[in-house]
């Protein structure tokens, strides 16, 4: 293939990676969207194997790591679990970082290609910016990993002067970044290089580790960015005009998209890195100098809760983490087909940081055949709970706690959440009166108007499921 030719290839699939993240913007579209990311990838991977660049056994050598990949890739696809996708998509941004900083060496220590003057410092200032983000995007996914995933605690560490050792980080990778690129031979370069490396890595775990768990879908379209970022400073590394573009793409939308989910939560993305939000465990009562909650619980079974969805006229869903952990996605769209053929008006309504990543809610109900139409988000849906007879919440928490409007001292004050305790009767599903992801006590659970169903969500449904039916 000649080098115009696999140009023009990068151009058809610079297009369609555009067409894919155009489809992805909606539920619809979204399959149509896979489709062109799909068949995009297919024409930039052929055109660089057949291209002028790859020649002799390096075709061999990349169609061997070719299988090996997609290998694991379709293990992956098969084995995990739609709850297990958040920590799947961390550690996929992982290995971007890791490939970044593999081709960064690789570029450094190649003398095959000489550059000279201005250059020869340009192409290493790509080097040391490229090996420095991915750096960050690796060792900050490997720990988002552990948090998703549940092997490291959500609670933030916060260490003393954490602001100042991430300054003191900084200054040093500069420093060493002159060094870099006033070495003259590469065994010189080498040391600053590697020292940058280490501090890039640490500096990855403790921002990381440093931010709460109700921060995580913040953290997990933020590393998207970084990954995108660290994608296209590979590119300018191998002067791949396509990955350039492929990871401006990327890494734009990953910050749009976190900028997104901090709207949602009422938090600006510097007030996140800083980190210590949300703490994976319950608060102690009053250390925060917030209103704990009054009243008292009412509890209600599984065949009451199907007697008061059975005789409403409009019931509004609430999905959240906990229906994803009980698998219970099938059950509820069984549930909802039940009622819509008994006349019943069923919407669902999405929390833009519901779940653990963005969008998580979405593809679950996707994944139950749930009709898109029905799928609201939560500004289109919220004027509408107190004409709403039921609204029922399933493993969600904080996006449904009313603290966020009536305590100015809650953590979460401000943040926007699904106002579900105006409707007529809401009812949570939960395993226990265990607080959510960021350790704040809901006050829903003890208005008058709120039902306790607690128990399995998977095993709750299915009984309300087989009342309705009866």
């Amino acid at each position: 293939m000649t080098a115009s030719l696999a140009s023009m290839a990068y151009i058809g699939a610079t297009i369609l990676f555009i067409l894919s993240l155009g489809g992805l913007s909606n539920p619809e579209t979204a399959r149509r969207g896979n489709l062109f990311g799909m068949i995009g990838m297919a024409i930039a991977v052929l055109a660089t194997i057949w291209g002028p660049r790859v020649t002799g056994a390096g075709v061999a050598y990349i169609v061997v790591a070719l299988v090996i990949g997609a290998s694991v890739g379709l293990y992956a696809a098969k084995k995990v679990q739609m709850t297990q996708m958040p920590e799947l998509v961390a550690l996929m941004h992982s290995l971007v970082g890791l490939a970044a900083c593999l081709v960064g060496f690789a570029s450094y220590v190649d003398t095959s290609v000489a550059f000279e003057g201005a250059e020869k410092v340009i192409h290493e200032v790509e080097i040391y910016i490229g090996i420095l983000i991915g750096a960050v995007t690796f060792s900050g996914s490997v720990v988002a990993f552990g948090k998703l995933s549940g092997k490291i605690g959500g609670k933030p560490l916060l260490l003393p002067g954490r602001h100042l050792l991430n300054l003191a980080a900084l200054l040093i990778v500069i420093w060493f970044g002159r060094e870099f690129v006033a070495a003259h031979d590469v065994a010189a370069g080498m040391v600053p290089l590697l020292v940058m490396t280490v501090i890039a890595l640490l500096f990855g775990v403790h921002m990381v580790m440093a931010i709460g768990g109700a921060d995580m879908p913040v953290v997990v379209s933020m590393l998207n960015s970084y990954s995108g970022w660290a994608a296209a400073a590979t590119g300018f590394m191998l002067s791949n005009d396509l990955l350039i573009v492929t990871g401006a793409l990327v890494g734009s939308s990953g910050a749009i998209l976190s900028y997104i989910m901090c709207r949602a939560m009422n938090r600006n993305f510097i007030s996140v890195i800083a980190g210590g939000f949300g703490g994976g465990a319950p608060a102690p009562k009053g250390a925060s100098g917030a209103t704990e909650p009054q009243g008292e619980v009412q509890p209600v079974s599984s065949v009451e809760t199907a007697e008061l969805l059975r005789e409403a006229k409009s019931v509004i869903i609430v999905p959240g983490y906990g229906m994803a952990v009980a698998q219970a996605q099938h059950t509820v769209f069984e549930i909802t087909k039940q009622l819509r053929d008994n006349g019943v008006n069923v919407r669902f309504a999405i929390h833009p940081v519901a779940g653990r990543m963005p969008g998580h809610m979405n593809v679950l109900l996707a994944e139950a055949k749930v009709p898109y139409d029905i799928v609201m988000e939560m500004d289109e849906i919220n004027d509408d709970f107190p004409g709403t007879d039921v609204a029922m919440v399933i493993g969600a928490n904080d996006i449904v706690n009313p603290a966020a409007q009536d305590d100015p001292s809650s953590p979460i004050a401000g943040m926007p959440v699904i106002e579900v305790w105006k409707a007529k009767t809401s009812i949570v599903m939960k395993r226990s009166m265990a607080s959510g992801y960021a350790g704040v006590d809901n006050p829903l659970f003890y208005k008058e108007n709120n039902r306790m169903l607690f128990g399995d969500a998977k095993k709750m449904l299915d009984e309300v499921l087989v009342a309705l039916r009866s």
